[in-house]
């Protein structure tokens, strides 16, 4: 692909987007990790919220999450998702679409433990996504956790990570008079080789 260069070169669509996201840690004033996530329900009606992307793998995407959410529940029935990061800063985003995993061994337990007390008292606390009668509520349930679980509490079993494992790629930068540049990486399958492709704006 001749033309793909500067900010697009590279043979590595994840390394390309670790350095993508590096440049946005520099310009991005919050979340340069957000990415808004996609799901589909079991009607097919797709769901989308805003999480954080944790950890960009050789060859997959990991975020982590309370298993029994409604994002969980859907994942793991289609066992596929899409996400799309977007830095205004920048004017760039990255499409991601591909096979969902689960994350739930040792490096959820690092990554748990990597947060901080409130938050992993939070994790036990909270029945994500479920009606709460009010926020003293779920406050009165933290402090509960907190008196149960002390100062080192372990990772829930209904607590852990979501690895994306992508058959297509897309990176986007916005280009003069809405002629923008956009590159597709596409592959069959997660173990294949990937093509790579220039689209119209």
């Amino acid at each position: 692909m001749s033309d793909r260069d500067g900010i697009f070169e590279g043979d590595d669509p994840f390394a390309l987007v670790r350095q993508w996201m590096a440049e946005a840690e520099a310009s991005e004033p919050n979340d340069p990790n957000a990415i808004a996530l996609a799901s589909v329900d079991g009607e097919g009606l797709p769901n989308v919220r805003m999480v954080l992307l944790k950890d960009v793998e050789d060859d997959a995407f990991v975020f982590y999450t309370n298993y029994e959410g409604v994002k969980a529940s859907e994942l793991d029935a289609s066992g596929k998702a899409a996400f799309v990061m977007h830095w205004k800063s920048l004017r760039r985003q990255v499409r991601v679409r591909g096979i969902v995993s689960r994350e739930d061994g040792p490096a959820a337990d690092a990554y748990y433990n990597s947060r901080s007390l409130k938050s992993r008292l939070g994790a036990w606390a909270s029945d994500q996504s479920r009606p709460l009668k009010s926020r003293a509520t779920l406050m009165a349930k933290v402090a509960k956790v907190t008196a149960a679980k002390g100062t080192n509490p372990e990772r829930p079993p209904f607590w852990g990570g979501f690895r994306i494992t992508p058959v297509e790629i897309e990176f986007w930068a916005d280009g003069a008079f809405r002629l923008h540049d956009r590159f597709r990486w596409t592959r069959p399958t997660t173990d294949a080789d990937w093509t790579i492709e220039r689209l119209n704006p």
